[in-house]
């Protein structure tokens, strides 16, 4: 079995395509059909079901799937090792974040990065806090950025504290607070809210002061993307609660300090066998990590 021909499979059940398969390998079609149908007589197993209008897995090409990523991920990471030995950084870095990081400006640490390592390719997944910690677990992610409450933190991997923020709430413009100088919890907990949904680190740092306040609200409106959470405020649909230091990227909303406002941490994770492009990144971010972590 070789590294080619997971290539080529991995390529055709991510298309659906023998043809279009061929083309991002860079490769004629008949020859990657070929390479992948001597594949399945030495599995002994057809990988895939093939008609006039559709390519698609069989359940053997299913079990295969998974096994033939992380090998091409171990081949990959270990070229990577082999060049960063001799002083080259190669390989991809994955980096995931949270819609409201603030702490670090990515588009400028990614412009220093590739300045530095430009053989390295870079893949960039926006999630939720908790999502990203557990695809660092799992290695699909090397390097997130992730906001939690203060009273949590991020466990079964490395962590370096970034930044520490307050929510400050975010109105329509012609909204009646939108000329107060400060608002509690209180007054807050009468108005409609847009948040994250229930359940994420970003929505359960507002929940948390809520409830320590002994307080209710209403949350009407449940958005997975902090942009389209203004969108919803600007028109008055709602209010809401974002962290300080990221709201003034948002254009059309007034903020207002929250006096027993909950706090919030961003923190920059990272798998404790972190592949060397982001241990590089880790060095374009100022944050010095051991040569050997224990896991």
């Amino acid at each position: 079995m070789e590294l080619q021909q997971m290539r080529y499979v991995l390529a055709v059940a991510e298309t659906n395509s023998f043809t279009r398969a061929a083309e991002r390998c860079l490769v004629v079609q008949s020859a990657l059909s070929h390479q992948i149908a001597r594949l399945e007589r030495e599995l002994g197993a057809r990988l895939f079901e093939r008609t006039s209008r559709r390519v698609r897995l069989t359940p053997a090409g299913a079990a295969f799937l998974p096994a033939a990523r992380q090998c091409l991920d171990a081949a990959e990471r270990a070229a990577a090792e082999v060049a960063a030995a001799v002083g080259e950084v190669r390989g991809r870095l994955a980096v995931g974040l949270i819609p409201t990081v603030a702490a670090v400006d990515i588009p400028e640490a990614l412009r220093d990065f590739r300045e530095r390592h430009p053989h390295v390719r870079i893949s960039l997944r926006v999630g939720a806090s908790e999502e990203l910690v557990e695809r660092v677990e799992q290695g699909v992610i090397d390097v997130a950025f992730l906001g939690l409450p203060t009273t949590a933190r991020p466990r079964s991997v490395a962590a370096h504290e970034l930044a520490r923020d307050r929510l400050v709430a975010v109105v329509a413009p012609d909204h009646p607070l939108a000329g107060a100088p400060a608002v509690d919890l209180r007054r807050l907990s009468s108005e409609v809210f847009v948040d994250l949904p229930a359940g994420t680190a970003g929505r359960l740092q507002s929940d948390q002061a809520f409830a320590a306040a002994g307080l209710d609200r209403d949350v009407a409106f449940e958005v997975t993307s902090a942009d389209y959470i203004a969108r919803l405020v600007r028109p008055g649909l709602a209010v809401a609660m974002l962290p300080s230091t990221y709201v003034p990227q948002l254009e059309g909303v007034v903020t207002i300090e929250v006096s027993d406002a909950p706090a919030r941490i961003e923190y920059v994770i990272w798998s404790r066998s972190r592949p060397p492009a982001a241990t590089a990144f880790l060095a374009v971010l100022g944050i010095p990590v051991p040569d050997r972590e224990n896991s």
